[in-house]
């Protein structure tokens, strides 16, 4: 009953999201939390504490597991497990072994991938990118991440391949949270939509900080945007349009590059927004890609799971 299970984690900004799967990637147990801002060794617990909810869901122990992966965003080093950077995460702006300090919490061998490879893995195998040799997949939340498909395999690089929302759309434009200045992150990452969005709320009327509030939130999630779009929000209106034009030039920009048959388009906010905006994104690129016809859009197909259904892949 148990051969073969492996334990999945997506490490976010805002969320922990274990998975225990079995064959062809099929969850059978699952656990989350809050992602902890104490800094790196909080994280490292409450992961191995969520993965160890997930294994109990699904009527195992951790031990049982062949392994587990983390897909953890940022810039990573794959062979000894190391996060070298994520600064959508509180604490991680040096380097820190996440993936032998979960290990030793575990007790079973832990691999660790980027996030957006690894979900990007998780839709070519089982997903929006079947069918297709080439794919770029766009995960747009916390912060934006992509994934590279060429030839039928991920592409990862020195291990972090894909880093889409660091290319510049804006020369000399804001400053990322990464240290360069006009990334795409800037301009459509949740968490530089959430700072504008207050800078902008001091000026203007938005409803967004009273969805916040009313909800209970202490950040505003992809919901709270959504909501207040329905609502008619100017400030959200104006912030979201402006995030499109953002990630219309650098997806566009990189299909120039790649050539690829697919964009998938994925993550907090683009799965949540739905076609609708996917085909906004798709309208925004078409200008900066040179190819015609263009590449299929399409939208993630394994929802909020993906990213740690791809990382329970890297589990050997």
């Amino acid at each position: 009953m148990t051969a073969g299970l492996r334990g999945g984690v997506d490490l976010g900004g805002t969320k922990i999201q274990a998975v225990v799967t079995g064959r062809r990637g099929k969850i059978v147990g699952e656990a989350r939390r809050s992602t902890p801002r104490e800094g790196p060794e909080a994280v490292a617990n409450d992961i191995a504490l969520t993965v160890g909810e997930a294994a109990t869901s699904a009527g195992v122990r951790v031990r049982e597991l062949v392994g587990v992966g983390i897909g953890a965003p940022g810039s990573i080093r794959a062979g000894d497990g190391v996060v070298l950077r994520a600064p959508n995460i509180s604490g991680f702006d040096e380097p820190f072994p996440l993936a032998p300090v979960v290990a030793k919490r575990l007790g079973v061998k832990v691999a660790l991938g980027n996030d957006v490879s690894v979900a990007s893995e998780a839709e070519r195998r089982f997903g929006a990118g079947r069918g297709v040799r080439s794919f770029l997949g766009v995960f747009w939340g916390t912060g934006v991440g992509g994934g590279l498909v060429l030839d039928g395999r991920i592409v990862v690089g020195r291990g972090s391949a894909g880093e889409i929302g660091h290319m510049c759309v804006k020369p000399r434009g804001r400053r990322c949270n990464c240290g360069l200045r006009g990334c795409m992150e800037a301009y459509a990452g949740r968490a530089s939509l959430e700072e504008r969005a207050r800078r902008e709320s001091r000026k203007r009327k938005t409803v967004l900080f009273e969805l916040m509030e009313r909800r209970g939130r202490d950040s505003l999630t992809s919901g709270i945007w959504i909501r207040a779009l329905e609502e008619g929000d100017a400030v959200a209106t104006r912030l979201l349009n402006e995030a499109v034009e953002a990630l219309g030039i650098a997806i566009g920009s990189a299909v120039t590059l790649l050539d690829v048959e697919r964009v998938v388009i994925g993550g907090g906010l683009g799965e949540r927004l739905g076609r609708p905006w996917v085909d906004r994104i798709e309208r925004a690129a078409r200008p900066h890609t040179f190819f015609r016809p263009p590449p299929e859009y399409a939208l993630a197909e394994l929802g909020d799971m993906g990213g740690a259904i791809g990382a329970s892949l890297l589990a050997r």
